[in-house]
């Protein structure tokens, strides 16, 4: 999942950015509203974290036009304030959820969760298909009864594949869920580590179909072999 940070404070970003980072996340980080706003036209994030005291336009009047733009990928409000009033006032502009500074990093995992969950109308922090269960908030992946290894990015093409799962996973969707500001990687990249969940996936009955001309897919083995007549 790839993240949007607006925050002014350096230190608080970096922190925050390597917190996320290990968690996980491909975030990518600016320090003013405008550089969001910017960002935010060029560039596809599945969640913003936006603190309120940005210098310039503030994190309230960017959530507002954010809404007004139509772009409705959740929004996650840090301040310092501990005003009732700016908390209100940011979830009435149309933030989904706040956390006041100083903040604690489980609990923002959390609330990251929640929401991306909620935008991708998933209810639980367990991903299922078949005999297949990744478990987000422990970070732990089962096949079965047999716990799965997997690589960050592989962690993070398959989250994507699960979350949109029986539909298919658009590859240029999960291109942007890997990469970020500061990394490249190729669209053919991706193909290294569909292969290797593929190698991994495929003897407990769960395909990783290619759709060509638009990404991958999840199916259990048996309906694939019925597609196919066998």
């Amino acid at each position: 999942m790839r993240l949007l940070l607006v925050e002014d404070d350096v230190m608080v970003a970096s922190g925050m950015k390597l917190g996320l980072t290990d968690a996980g996340y491909t975030v990518d980080w600016v320090g003013s509203a405008e550089r969001a706003e910017e960002a935010l036209v060029q560039e596809t994030f599945d969640l913003a974290i936006v603190d309120i005291g940005l210098p310039g336009i503030d994190g309230l009047e960017l959530t507002r036009r954010l809404r007004a733009k139509g772009l409705s990928m959740p929004v996650l409000i840090l301040t310092a304030r501990d005003a009732l009033r700016d908390r209100v006032q940011g979830l009435d502009l149309g933030a989904d959820d706040y956390m006041l500074k100083p903040y604690e990093l489980p609990e923002l995992l959390a609330r990251l969760r929640a929401l991306l969950r909620r935008s991708q109308a998933a209810t639980s922090a367990v991903l299922s298909f078949g005999s297949l269960e990744m478990d987000t908030a422990h970070r732990r992946v089962m096949l079965g009864d047999q716990l799965l290894e997997l690589g960050p990015r592989e962690w993070t093409v398959l989250e994507y594949l699960l979350l949109q799962a029986p539909k298919p996973a658009a590859k240029d969707k999960l291109l942007l869920a890997l990469t970020g500001w500061d990394k490249e990687i190729t669209p053919n990249a991706i193909e290294v580590y569909v292969s290797r969940l593929r190698g991994k996936l495929e003897p407990a009955g769960i395909a990783l179909r290619s759709i060509r001309g638009f990404g991958y897919r999840l199916e259990l083995a048996t309906a694939e072999r019925h597609d196919n007549g066998n």
